[in-house]
């Protein structure tokens, strides 16, 4: 495993760093404070290829692997988490389901649009009372001629009311049993398909999060992904890459929080010299130092299994894992070492905690990372 920084890898770095400076920071607390999902922002991520990070040039992508991939959600959420999760979940959920298990006339139809950002892709799992419990989901699809009917909802999904498109797991078989869902494309403005309620979230206000409802929504066969009753495992193999996602949005974040505490340590005085001379203090940012870095190498090794197609499924759950709770500990410092000014919206820390937390649960929370993580290792 060879985890040096290529060229190419430096030239992104440099290219989302530059991009979240100039286009995304000045509006960070406008965004949050509003909830304002800036749809623009992403049209412009579109036009620089960030949108179709994995999509391969054939189909109007940037063509390039996981390591780039990583660099430009961390430098992305080293800004603003919102955003960085929003361009996660379109490349790796939407974009990254159609683009590993659709076929070619239908890779040929969506993965221009969406590697472009000209539609904005949604994914949709989880429901109201089927989170973890996916193989319980309420929301089917019934065959009818050469059509499917959908019904039910689906919730805390991403871009659920403002996607142009949608990946959608329904289940076509009894509840519980063995291979009961099938994934669909379902196109924004086909009858009896809505946006639902909006979540008012604690942190990642700036990243849409809705239900998305499904009302004897009809329709073709040819919208269908794959098999009959092959939905869920596409989706976890999907999850695999989305946890790379997840974890690098951890990183992010975490090196966000750890940039301005390291700069406030050295700025702030107290008894006529920098805090950052303090034990207690100097103690923190090198706790938080390592554990970033710890984090760091768990992504770049799940990044290097990902980008030679080997398994990834153990590595994958133990970076997100670890990335996640790290980014909740290390945004969590932060705040400590800024004290009462930590708590404000006048400083970034705030807003860096309050993003943290979603980590540790969107995409499969840390106890189900563990669940994986002991099924791998128990084999």
């Amino acid at each position: 495993m060879n985890f040096q920084s290529s060229e190419i890898t430096d030239q992104v770095r440099q290219t989302a760093r530059d991009f979240a400076r100039q286009h995304i920071k000045p509006h960070v607390m406008e965004w949050d404070e509003s909830q304002e999902f800036p749809v623009p922002v992403f049209k412009q991520m579109g036009e620089l290829g960030l949108m179709g990070v994995l999509v391969p040039h054939e189909y109007g992508g940037a063509g390039l692997g996981y390591f780039e991939y990583k660099v430009i959600i961390e430098e992305i959420a080293r800004v603003c988490g919102s955003i960085g999760l929003s361009l996660a979940a379109h490349n790796s959920l939407c974009t990254g389901h159609i683009l590993t298990h659709a076929n070619e006339e239908q890779k040929k139809k969506y993965l221009p649009k969406l590697a472009t950002a000209e539609w904005i892709g949604a994914w949709g799992l989880t429901e109201p009372n089927t989170g973890s419990d996916a193989g319980n989901m309420k929301c089917t699809a019934v065959k009818e001629g050469n059509d499917w009917i959908l019904n039910g909802t689906k919730n805390w999904i991403t871009h659920g009311r403002t996607g142009d498109v949608a990946v959608v797991i329904c289940r076509t078989g009894e509840p519980r049993a063995k291979n009961n869902a099938t994934a669909f494309i379902v196109e924004k403005g086909t009858p009896g398909f809505s946006g639902g309620k909006k979540e008012n979230k604690l942190g990642m206000r700036a990243s849409e999060t809705a239900e998305m409802i499904f009302e004897n929504c009809r329709i073709s066969d040819a919208q269908r992904i794959g098999e009959v009753g092959d939905g869920f495992k596409q989706a976890l193999k999907v999850l695999d890459g989305g946890r790379i996602s997840i974890a690098s949005l951890a990183l992010g974040i975490a090196k966000g929080a750890y940039d301005a505490a390291v700069q406030y340590a050295q700025e702030r005085q107290q008894f006529d010299q920098p805090i950052s001379k303090f034990q207690a203090i100097s103690f923190k940012l090198a706790d938080m130092a390592t554990e970033i870095a710890a984090s760091e190498m768990l992504i770049l090794q799940a990044c290097d299994l990902k980008d030679r197609h080997l398994p990834v499924t153990r590595e994958s759950a133990m970076a997100k894992y670890y990335a996640s709770e790290t980014s909740v500990k290390v945004a969590n410092d932060a705040v400590q070492i800024f004290g009462g000014y930590g708590y404000t919206k006048d400083f970034p820390v705030e807003k860096f905690y309050r993003d943290a937390k979603l980590c540790t649960i969107g995409e499969g929370t840390s106890e189900i990372q563990k669940v994986v993580i002991a099924r791998e290792i128990l084999k």
